[in-house]
């Protein structure tokens, strides 16, 4: 087990500072969570970073790995349309294989569900999150931008069948799945591994709705489980059967592989990466062209908010764990920690509401920040 080390006050209290101006309601959300929801929309490939524990009544559940989805689910509960929310304590994880067992960590974050211009929205939250991050004493910070809609809207040019552009930007969330779907296009035996949820989707859509929804509501009943996120059967086998059609759909051609690994591959200065993208994508689709005059707006915005530009960086392949964001992502990184240990990080996951089950008429943008990181004589 790795504990982060007790952080002199005054340095809590400087990174904690920037949070506690934005006007936001504090929230405390349970530290188990249902491990199905989590799986359900972060995706499989967080399975391994959960640490699992068994709830009340024996159902299965998760030490609680950050505080997005469990903030969204107390948002939609207090029945208001739009909020913002604070949040300090401590978040819990399974290291990556070599290294200690689990590692318990405390993180500070806001999370913003707002009706407004995105760009501005994106731009703010970032910026907290630079804020914090430098409040901790560290000068080796970098700002590492990316944007899940632009991969979706740069595959929107390419002309695809609508099931093969819906796998490939399903894909995007799962680098290796995304590689190996590259590379299927030019060595058409290569194997390409399906997640669980695409075998039992298979095995579903070969009956009919009906059918395959009572079987699926046996299985409940025998393993005396709930549905994830409170669906019933019928919206959960249509949904899988939607997923089987996407994974069927054709295989990429070379030529069209070899423009998404092309555009994957630009990571420049933010102003240089987007024209290097518009250039790509000539003559651009419309809804690619709106991501981009967006991103002159929230490169402006992100000026405004005190970020660098210097310390800026965009990279067309930047992702996230957390399957559930849809927009802009950012990670505060440093120097000294490597890639792989953000002190701060977020981004923006519109659609999170709507797979929840809740019908809100607001955006939602948000970050954290991991103190214990963000200490210039912390880790290391």
């Amino acid at each position: 087990m790795k504990i982060e080390p007790m952080l002199p006050a005054e340095v809590l209290a400087k990174v904690r500072a920037p949070f506690l101006e934005m006007g936001a309601s504090p929230i405390d959300p349970p530290v188990m969570q249902p491990l199905g929801l989590i799986l359900d929309l972060s995706g499989e490939a967080m399975r391994e970073r959960l640490i699992l524990v068994q709830a009340d009544g024996g159902a299965e559940a998760a030490l609680r790995p950050d505080f997005t989805i469990p903030a969204a689910r107390l948002h939609i509960e207090g029945g208001r349309t739009g909020g913002r929310y604070v949040y300090e304590g401590k978040a819990f994880r399974a290291a990556p294989r070599g290294r200690e067992a689990y590692e318990e960590f405390l993180q500070i974050g806001l999370e913003a569900f707002e009706t407004g211009a995105a760009q501005e929205g994106d731009a703010e939250i970032a910026g907290l999150a630079w804020r914090a991050a430098a409040a901790g004493g560290r000068t080796d910070l970098t700002l590492q931008l990316g944007d899940v809609g632009l991969f979706a809207a740069f595959i929107d040019t390419l002309g695809l069948a609508e099931p093969l552009a819906a796998r490939i930007k399903r894909a995007f969330a799962s680098p290796r799945r995304l590689r190996e779907t590259l590379q299927r296009a030019h060595d058409p035996a290569a194997p390409v591994a399906a997640p669980a949820g695409d075998r039992l989707s298979g095995l579903l859509a070969a009956l009919p709705e009906a059918e395959a929804s009572a079987v699926l509501q046996e299985l409940w009943a025998l393993a005396g489980i709930e549905p994830a996120g409170g669906r019933s059967a019928a919206e959960i086998v249509h949904r899988l059967a939607e997923r089987s059609a996407v994974a069927r759909a054709p295989d990429l051609t070379p030529d069209q592989a070899a423009l998404i690994g092309r555009f994957l591959a630009i990571s420049d200065a933010p102003a240089r990466a987007l024209e290097a993208v518009a250039r790509l994508a000539s003559p651009a689709g419309q809804r690619l062209e709106t991501a981009l005059k967006g991103w002159a707006r929230r490169l402006a915005a992100l000026k405004d908010e005190g970020a660098p530009m210097a310390a800026m960086r965009f990279s067309t392949a930047f992702g996230r764990d957390f399957g559930y964001y849809d927009g802009v992502l950012f990670e505060v990184r440093s120097a000294a920690l490597g890639d792989h240990r953000p002190v701060a990080a977020g981004g923006r996951y519109d659609s999170l509401f709507s797979r929840l089950g809740a019908n809100l008429a607001c955006g939602a943008v948000g970050c954290m920040v991991r103190p214990g990181r963000a200490w210039k004589d912390g880790a290391q």
